[in-house]
């Protein structure tokens, strides 16, 4: 069975780029300088890996450790519980990580993810969703409540007396809306659907947001004010009904350094295990601060451009409008992929200490982790030694 022990080492770390006022700790001491390259790092994960076909996605393991690490202490500091999404890794062996590193339980999107993770041994785990209940994933839910803590959510009194005619007694939270406008009721009316949903039979112990609008430049700090906001307004709104609110979860890794600890019990940050192209871009992370980067090969090049066999089923397709390509290279950090289609990425490295030819590989960091990861079968883990361990990535496609 798998241990959701909290840490008690409380010493404050630094989360770069996150939560300036919090006490510091360097954890890792960058390559090079933020954001100009790590030809040191890069070389050393190319060489570990060079006689693995491309493409593949390698997790350099030090720099996985220090951001576990990193987030843990942040939220021991600052009092708060970490849940941390693991549909950003879908991995038991980096789930156990986060508990060993002080997480108190996970959080998952999918009852697969759930049953995935319930078979693996873990003990506590919140489905951050709000599912239509159905009697066959009635059924699926019992038998994984049958062998561990599942939490669940609920967004509308008819979700609500669905789920409590299917799973009387279930735990849940109520999910607000703080600004994301996708899911989630309005604060003030959180107290209204508590009641329905006690009164429905449900057990219902607070609130919970998704401050998903921290994914854009200049939204992590505003997204956390609006989440702390809404979860107060929420909670007082959950007391006027006498319904206590013991958990008032939020959190995304933009905006988790933001966080109110005086309104917030826990946050569900996920990205930050891995960070990605996105959060150099934020300005939540460094390059050296991504631990998960696609490995490929030069397939074409000419002069500046080059094409590498690393697309968009190893890389996922996410680009936002703000996002300067489809994916960075934290080698090349001024290099820039201008196209990306399913089996290429045409590179830009006209800006680039150098140009790449034929033959040579290229890591590439993914603009959303999440995705790239579940395209993957298992990841390349290259140790401190530089020796290789596969890493499955259990709940891939664990959607239902």
């Amino acid at each position: 069975m798998v241990s959701n022990t909290v840490s008690n080492d409380k010493r404050p770390v630094a989360l770069v780029g996150i939560h300036a006022t919090a006490p510091t700790l360097a954890l890792l001491p960058h390559m090079t300088e933020p954001n100009t390259g790590q030809p040191g790092r890069g070389r050393r994960i190319l060489a570990a890996t060079s006689a693995l076909d491309t493409p593949f996605l390698a997790v350099d393991e030090q720099v996985l450790d220090a951001n576990i690490a990193r987030m843990s202490a942040f939220a021991a500091t600052s009092g708060l519980r970490l849940r941390p999404h693991a549909k950003t890794h879908k991995s038991l062996i980096l789930g156990q990580r986060q508990l060993d590193g002080g997480a108190t339980g996970l959080t998952v999107a999918t009852i697969a993810e759930a049953e995935a993770f319930a078979a693996g041994g873990f003990s506590d785990l919140f489905i951050a969703y709000p599912l239509w209940m159905t009697e066959n994933k009635a059924a699926r839910l019992r038998a994984v409540m049958a062998r561990t803590h599942v939490l669940l959510a609920i967004d509308s009194v008819a979700g609500a007396e669905q789920l409590a005619s299917l799973l009387p007694g279930a735990p849940v939270l109520v999910e607000v809306d703080s600004g994301h406008h996708r899911t989630g009721v309005a604060p003030e009316l959180a107290g209204d659907l508590g009641a329905a949903a006690g009164a429905a039979g449900l057990e219902v112990l607070g609130v919970f947001t998704f401050p998903g609008h921290s994914y854009r430049p200049g939204g992590p700090s505003d997204a956390a004010g609006q989440e702390s906001h809404a979860l107060a307004v929420a909670a007082e709104s959950l007391r006027s009904h006498q319904i206590t609110p013991v958990i008032c979860s939020g959190g995304s890794t933009p905006s988790a350094g933001n966080t109110d600890s005086t309104v917030l019990t826990e946050i569900r940050p996920g990205v930050y295990v891995f960070n990605d192209a996105g959060q150099v871009e934020l300005g939540v992370a460094t390059m050296a601060d991504v631990a998960l980067t696609a490995i490929g090969t030069v397939v074409h090049s000419n002069g500046a451009k080059a094409v590498v066999d690393v697309g968009s089923k190893v890389l996922g397709a996410d680009q936002p409008a703000w996002i300067s390509g489809g994916g960075r290279l934290p080698d090349e950090p001024e290099a820039r992929i201008t196209a990306l289609s399913e089996h290429h990425a045409t590179i830009d490295f006209s800006n680039a200490s150098r140009h790449p030819v034929a033959g040579e590989r290229v890591r590439i960091a993914p603009n959303h982790v999440c995705t790239a990861v579940n395209l993957a079968d298992a990841l390349v883990v290259v140790g401190a030694d530089d020796v290789l361990t596969h890493w499955p990535v259990t709940a891939r496609g664990a959607n239902t």
